[in-house]
């Protein structure tokens, strides 16, 4: 496709066609052109492909019919394997299918930032952390587009509630945002090269996202040097002239005309240039054309990635709690599953991803491919907050007669989805009642949870073992009995941090609106960077996973003690597999600032790799650190920035599981000037370096009271005292005129040239 070309022959009303959908999923068709419409899919975890249902009796809008596909562990679900490897596998898969069905994109990552639990598309989110979010999301992308397809990473940015989400306001501070919305996209945009991105439904700082400059001109293109297709979220665009000046290049899923004549006359009149509106179109030819120009023959077997999804859901799920060895169970053990998700597992959200599936595999359907001695009684229901009628006694009776009972527990479809946020972090009465009557007949209880975000568990402490299997793709209930008995060695850890309660999260007096205002006002204090810094109680930390064998950590190094900040450090540790099976760890690596440049968390992960190792192996894990492992951007400078001074090097299981730590001195970075006017304060002098001298010794001699005669130094008290004294109060305190502060401050700025 000669894309000049093109763009030179269209006519203006061509061209305003082409930057908007023609229906829900498909770009307009300019066939005499040259350019055919591509389709869209919903994804991100499998292949949500609506086709338009066509024939007889059609109404006048437009239907559409959900092919069957296969679902794939979700995002909450991914992310708990911290591995890179599978979500490029996973990648891959979809792409393939992509290529299978003509699917030039789908639409995915989701990569909001889990901010609150309550959050109703959090298992389509993928964690807390926006390093984690980064490295997962951009090896996703990086598989699908090896396919020739492409990625539409979502929602860009701060879109974590669905409460008014297509109006409210984040107000949100530069840094936190930068720090925590933004990092993982921008890792994800610079590592993987996402063929779309889409803009989120909300505003920011009182700007929608669709229609603004500074976030997808200044940052997305000038700054991260992004050269994709800008799409709006599904009926995301407010004021399309403004969006396309902004660097909105599509908008879906059109507006049946409407916009398309408003362009027209929005260039014609001048309100809108030419040239922004070419950029827009020759966008979309781009990405087009590189979907026709890789098109290529694929097969959707979807029996074959039915096991795929398995097969990967493995490497997710999360043993939590295993006390006295309770986990896996025996096959000779006598075992009563309750609960209606064994049933009938939860394994996927609700919304636009959700996917209509090839074939659902329920733990009780293959139970008797694990053991002989297991029965069932469904107790509570999947679906809502109900009991069976007279269970309780059922139960009791039941429970004295085996050795062990398995409870499939979690949140029913309505209780989480796309549209609406939850209410509470609660299970459903009925399960907590029913798990509370089986621990009180001193029944030996395993909790296997179906969930898409953290939920209250006040029977964590008296259960024996808790499974976190999320929601993991149609496979799931193969996948938890692998667990169960012990075939699959469980090797996830938590991407986000479970707290005791839900009023102990950062943002539980700022979420979800007020007054169409959503205030983030926990800053970067996110997750476990709060829980961990407030040093808080929580229910089960970030990074935390057990395993049926035990790994051993030693022989930490660091490729220098002293680091130069533009040359960067190498950090490596052996873990031993100290146990008796095969298994799996994730090795978390995380950052220490010891400079006190600003208010930072406690730590950051900065590294993570999940290694295998057989029984009484041992292997180096090595991980590389730059200037952004260290650095936090500072609004002052308006860019990353890392202190000279000492960290420390966390190695460790978990967030809250440190088992090495090595501190570095970092150099080769500068101090941030303070602004040198009559406000500055003394402290601030002196903590500078080219202007500590000078205000030690002038300052010294101005208070004799509280400095060292024989040194001409401040004393304690002295620098005490001066802290916090801006400059100007020298006119009051120390006998100064104006001429006087003003020569003062040329002195100070001397001695920084």
């Amino acid at each position: 496709m000669d894309i000049e070309k093109i763009l030179s022959e269209m006519t203006l009303e061509e061209k305003a066609a082409l930057v908007s959908g023609e229906d829900m999923w498909t770009t307009k068709n300019l066939s005499g052109l040259g350019v055919p419409p591509v389709f869209m899919s919903d994804g991100p975890h499998g292949l949500r492909k609506q086709n338009k249902i066509k024939g007889e009796g059609k109404k006048d809008y437009e239907e559409y019919e959900t092919i069957e596909a296969v679902c794939f562990p979700t995002a909450c679900a991914t992310a708990s394997s911290f591995d890179r490897e599978l979500m490029s596998r996973i990648g891959i898969d979809l792409g393939k299918e992509c290529q299978a069905e003509d699917v030039s994109t789908i639409l995915g990552p989701a990569i909001n930032i889990k901010r609150s639990p309550l959050c109703g598309r959090n298992f389509e989110y993928i964690s807390e952390d926006p390093y984690l979010t980064g490295e997962l999301s951009a090896a996703y992308i990086n598989g699908v587009q090896s396919q020739d397809v492409g990625t539409s990473l979502k929602h860009f940015a701060a879109n974590s509630q669905e409460t008014e989400r297509m109006y409210a306001d984040s107000i949100i501070d530069e840094r936190t945002l930068r720090e925590i919305y933004l990092a993982g996209f921008e890792k994800a945009v610079k590592e993987s090269s996402p063929w779309t991105l889409m803009a989120s439904y909300n505003r920011i700082n009182g700007e929608y996202s669709s229609e603004n400059d500074w976030l997808l001109n200044k940052v997305l293109r000038d700054e991260w040097g992004y050269d994709g297709v800008v799409m709006s979220d599904w009926g995301a665009v407010s004021d399309r002239i403004k969006g396309i000046a902004a660097g909105l290049d599509l908008e879906m899923p059109g507006s049946r005309g409407v916009n398309d004549a408003s362009i027209v006359d929005a260039v014609k009149t001048g309100k809108l240039s030419q040239e922004k509106l070419d950029t827009a179109v020759r966008n979309i030819l781009k990405w087009i054309d590189k979907f026709l120009l890789h098109r290529h023959e694929e097969v959707f077997d979807r029996d074959a990635d039915h096991e795929k999804a398995v097969r990967a859901d493995e490497e997710c799920i999360v043993l939590l709690k295993n006390d006295e060895g309770s986990l896996p169970l025996n096959k000779d053990e006598k075992i009563l599953i309750v609960g209606g998700f064994a049933d009938n597992p939860r394994f996927q959200g609700g919304g636009s991803s959700h996917i209509e599936c090839h074939k659902i595999v329920s733990a009780l359907s293959i139970k008797d491919n694990y053991s002989d001695n297991i029965s069932y009684i469904m107790g509570f229901s999947h679906d809502k907050d109900e009991m069976e009628e007279g269970c309780l006694d059922k139960l009791e009776e039941a429970a004295k007669k085996v050795d062990k009972v398995v409870v499939f527990a979690g949140l029913p479809d309505v209780f989480e989805s796309e549209g609406y946020d939850r209410q509470h972090m609660r299970l459903p009465d009925s399960q907590n009642i029913i798990i509370g009557k089986l621990l009180e007949v001193g029944a030996s209880v395993t909790v296997v949870l179906h969930n898409g975000s953290p939920v209250e568990l006040p029977w964590k402490d008296k259960v024996h073992a808790i499974v976190e299997a999320y929601l993991g793709g149609e496979g799931v209930g193969e996948t938890v009995m692998n667990v169960l008995y012990g075939r699959v060695n469980p090797s996830g850890k938590l991407a986000e941090t479970f707290p005791l309660k839900l009023e102990h999260n950062p943002s539980y007096i700022n979420f979800p609106v007020a007054n169409h205002r959503v205030v983030y006002g926990e800053g970067v204090f996110v997750g476990y960077r709060y829980y961990d810094t407030k040093r808080m109680d929580v229910l089960f930390p970030f990074g935390h996973g057990l395993s049926y064998t035990s790994f051993e950590y030693s022989n930490p190094k660091v490729s220098q003690r002293t680091v130069n900040i533009d040359q960067g450090l190498s950090v490596s540790v052996d873990i031993t597999n100290t146990g008796d099976r095969p298994g799996k760890e994730v090795v978390q690596l995380y950052v220490r600032d010891m400079t006190n440049a600003t208010n930072r968390p406690i730590h950051e992960l900065k590294g993570f790799d999940k290694i295998s190792l057989e029984p009484g192996e041992t292997k180096t894990v090595t991980f590389k650190l730059d200037k952004r492992s260290f650095a936090w951007y500072s609004v002052d400078i308006g860019d990353w920035y890392a202190a000279n001074g000492k960290y420390v090097i966390e190695i460790g299981a978990s967030s809250r599981d440190i088992r090495l730590e090595e501190e570095i001195e970092l150099t080769g970075s500068f101090q941030i000037p303070p602004k040198f006017d009559q406000d500055v304060q003394l402290g601030e002098l002196l903590d500078y370096e080219p202007t500590r001298e000078f205000t030690e010794k002038y300052f010294a001699k101005a208070t004799t009271q509280f400095s060292n005669s024989d040194t001409g130094e401040l004393d304690e008290m002295a620098r005490a005292l001066l802290q916090y004294m801006p400059l100007r109060t020298l006119r009051s305190f120390g006998n100064m005129d104006n001429e006087m502060v003003q020569g003062i401050l040329e002195m100070l700025k001397n001695c920084t040239r």
